[in-house]
């Protein structure tokens, strides 16, 4: 992966930064995430009662589709900015879950920078638009407008 300057990154505002590979979302992984977090609603996890809904089987978590962002964005090929010696979740402006990942499809995450600010000398903050995908769908799972720091 390329290392480039946060000047050179910053270049990048209002540019598309990344796409990632896709992912899979199987029951297994729905499953696991069910069970880490205890929301065993039957949409989930019971395929049975699932297929009754319109739904026609288990769906993920909005919130599993969300926890996979940060796996989305090590794999979208956005290049490594020099120095950067950590990275935390800083919140979020907007989140909509707007379309189900039903088990067994495959998702991926689409990238823009929107913002960049150094909030200190050698901490600053990125917006990130992100957009996760549906393989073969028209509406994406969700879209985000999501906020990190990195630590230089």
């Amino acid at each position: 992966m390329p290392t480039i300057s946060v000047e050179e990154y910053r270049a990048r505002v209002g540019s598309e930064i990344g796409v990632s590979d896709w992912v899979a979302v199987t029951q297994q992984r729905i499953d696991i995430f069910a069970e880490a977090t205890g929301d065993h609603q039957f949409i989930h996890v019971d395929p049975a009662r699932a297929a009754q809904t319109p739904f026609g089987g288990t769906i993920a978590h909005g919130f599993l589709t969300l926890s996979l962002m940060p796996l989305l964005i090590e794999n979208a090929g956005i290049p490594e900015i020099a120095g950067v010696t950590m990275r935390v979740n800083y919140g979020g402006n907007t989140l909509r879950f707007l379309a189900p990942v039903r088990a067994g499809k495959r998702i991926r995450g689409r990238f823009t920078l929107l913002e960049l600010d150094e909030k200190r000398p050698g901490q600053w903050q990125q917006t990130m638009a992100s957009t996760i995908e549906i393989e073969g769908e028209d509406k994406p799972a969700l879209v985000a407008e999501w906020i990190s720091q990195f630590f230089i």
